[in-house]
């Protein structure tokens, strides 16, 4: 078992093709843990360890998030590979939400990117460290400096470069380290002989250049190191390790580092980097839960010997049963015993304690404080608390972003429909951005999740997996209605029936508000007692889920409760739940609602000769043009786009840019229909 100061819990993130994975794989193999490195290839040929599943295989692209754990100079890093496409954000939210540490890689030719600006934004949500890989630098175009100037100027990031390249694009041959001044190089067939030399004699000027910029930059950070320039002394590289460790770990500062995975350099390095700089389990603050009973915040300090605290990030499903993934954050876990899920306030037993390697286990009979591992055989859901005996507290959960697109599906039969329901069972399960319901006018089972690419998988995975065959109708956008102007409720619930009635008052108004919902309790006198109160948020809740201009759920809402009044022996908690939606109404229809429609951030990266006629389709797409930017031979294209015009764009492209352009979109924000347009 590692000391907590030797452990590492990182996760790589990135946008889409920046070469997460293949970095990963160079990781498994320089700390021994697989003796044959895989590659991403798509079209069937994919052989990296961390995508396993068959789609994943046969695409190219990683869709869940894979953990493992490996041995690197007497640390053990337990590493959680992402998926790039913003359809399964939701892979890389559980996995910020229990990290210490993150890697964020860049395109040296690409740079920041639409998706680098999603995690980048994951990352601030959750505290969480990081430092930066600049990969794909023997790339035509690569320009390291380019990118570290993209980290400042487009995420506001204080990147600190530590490697100064040797060459670049076809003559990228390795990086200088600017704190030991020494030249690393990569020999052997794997880049496994890394080798440490005298810087060549044409870079020692500009590497000393970039040093000195270097140490004035990070003097900002240390007396002590300020006082060594000052005095014109040699600063040891034991300070400057340091100085950059605590400001990494302050979230000040982000070490940026660069070299090729592909081809097998500068990977060692990266290595290196988490263990001097990204934090151990007892670096980062203390966790913050909630006592169940008294709601009470508590300090969870990462002891081994303290009860447990564990949070369920992530479940899956296969023939053996329900994988729960847990992140431990306080106590140890044993083989055989009995813990409280304080949601549920059941016991569960554990029969089964596994370390993942993608798709393999190993049995272990405990687990401590700061590591991940996963349970088997115990009943539970995503964002659940597992205690130790004596405690009774419940972890913050994750951000869970709604869904944007619904299709509806029929099974083509009576067999067909029995193995639906089980995979539509399991997938919700599994993942918290995928929804089932069912349209209560025709019967069809909906399913809504966070693009076309996240629904094609599920329905790919339907047929290969549960071998249920449906018919798909035409995707629906997940539209929303708001409010444009404030306005008053005073709404009376009286029904008499002969025994006890129903008698509730509820007063109040409604305001437009940038969050999805605000509460706020503005009575006074107690007019309404707190247990109505409660009652009262969860009846102004019931009327968000359900619009009343055309049934879209509610946004950008904010309640004021201002006062009310009770009826002493009529009033009950489900009057002023009744109450409360009945009011929410009377004001939204006043407030002039209407409906907003999903808009899409659009990235685009073409050749630059289809520049115009991919403008001009955007346009007639109802799109505004952000901006571009052009990089060598190609140009990145900025766009806000209706997602309901963006169905089948992947073959719209393809046809504008003789398949040579690529996008990535996400959700950008909601914005009014146009009168013209309609829903």
């Amino acid at each position: 078992m590692f000391p907590l100061n030797k452990i590492r819990n990182i996760g790589i993130s990135a946008h889409i093709d920046s070469g997460k994975t293949t970095i990963s794989e160079r990781i498994l193999f320089y700390t021994g843990k697989i003796h044959k490195m895989g590659e991403v290839k798509g079209h069937g040929d994919t052989t990296a360890t961390m995508d396993y599943m068959p789609l994943e295989i046969s695409k190219g692209i990683t869709i869940t998030s894979a953990a493992t754990s490996c041995l690197w100079q007497d640390h053990q890093i337990n590493l959680i590979d992402t998926p790039g496409h913003v359809d399964f954000t939701i892979e890389v939210e559980r996995a910020l939400r229990v990290l210490d540490g993150g890697i964020m890689v860049l395109c040296g030719v690409a740079g920041v990117q639409s998706q680098s600006i999603t995690v980048d934004r994951q990352m601030k949500r959750y505290n969480v460290p990081r430092i930066a890989f600049i990969n794909k630098m023997d790339r035509v175009g690569a320009n390291v400096f380019r990118v570290v100037q993209a980290l400042i100027d487009k995420l506001h990031l204080n990147a600190f470069l530590l490697q100064y390249p040797i060459g670049s694009e076809g003559d990228f041959q390795g990086v200088i380290d600017l704190i030991e001044m020494q030249a690393h190089y990569y020999g052997g067939e794997h880049g496994e002989d890394w080798q440490k030399e005298p810087i060549p004699d044409p870079l020692q000027e500009l590497a000393q250049a970039a040093r000195e910029n270097l140490l004035d930059r990070l003097s900002f950070y240390s007396e002590t190191m300020t006082e060594y320039l000052l005095n014109e002394q040699p600063i040891p590289c034991e300070l400057i390790w340091d100085t950059l460790r605590q400001a990494t770990l302050r979230r000040e500062i982000v070490p940026v580092l660069c070299g090729s995975a592909y081809k097998n350099k500068g990977v060692q390095n990266l290595l290196e980097a988490v263990n001097r700089y990204l934090p151990s389990p007892c670096d980062r603050t203390s966790i913050t839960a909630t006592d169940v009973e008294t709601e009470q915040s508590l300090e969870i300090p990462p002891n081994p010997e303290a009860p447990l605290v564990a949070h369920v990030f992530k479940l899956t499903d296969d023939e053996y049963g329900q994988l729960t993934y847990i992140r431990l954050y306080s106590g140890t876990i044993h083989k055989g015993k009995g813990y409280l899920n304080s949601r549920t306030q059941h016991h569960v037993r554990v029969s089964r304690i596994v370390r993942i390697h993608a798709d393999e286990r190993q049995d272990v009979e405990s687990a401590s404080a700061g590591d991940i591992v996963a349970l088997l055989g115990i009943n539970c859901a995503s964002g659940d608390t597992l205690c130790g005996e004596g405690i009774n507290v419940s972890l913050e959960g994750m951000y869970i972003p709604d869904p944007v697109i619904t299709l509806s599906i029929t099974p083509h039969s009576q067999d067909d429909a029995v193995r639906l329901e089980k995979a539509l069972r399991r997938f919700s399960h599994e993942d918290p951005t995928f929804k089932v319901n069912q349209d209560p006018e025709s019967g069809k089972i909906l399913i809504s999740g966070m693009g076309e690419l996240h629904l094609n998988i599920y329905l790919e995975r339907m047929e290969q997996e549960y071998n249920a065959k449906v018919y798909i109708g035409k995707p629906a956008v997940a539209y929303r209605e708001t409010i444009t102007q404030a306005s008053s409720f005073d709404y009376t619930l009286k029904k008499q029936t002969g025994g006890s009635g129903q008698y509730a008052q509820v007063i109040g108004r409604l305001e437009p508000c940038s969050e999805i919902f605000q509460f706020e309790n503005q009575v006074q006198g107690g007019e309404i007692p707190k247990p109505f109160i409660l009652a009262c948020e969860k009846g102004f809740k019931d009327a968000m889920s359900t619009g009343f201009i055309q049934g879209y759920p509610v946004t950008g809402v904010k309640v004021i409760l201002q006062g009310g009044s009770i009826h002493p022996v009529d009033s009950s908690e489900n009057a002023f739940r009744f109450a409360a939606r009945q009011g929410f109404e009377e004001a939204f229809r006043a407030a002039n609602p209407q409906v907003l429609e999903p808009i899409m951030g659009v990235e685009i990266e073409t050749p630059s000769q289809f520049l115009g006629r991919i403008q001009g389709d955007l346009m007639a797409r109802r799109g505004v043009l952000l901006g571009s930017e052009v990089i060598e031979d190609y140009t990145v294209v900025r766009a806000d786009v209706p997602l309901v015009e963006m169905f089948g764009y992947s073959t719209d492209l393809r046809s504008l840019s003789q398949g040579m352009a690529t996008f990535a979109m996400e959700l950008s924000g909601y914005q009014p229909i146009p009168p013209v347009v309609g829903v």
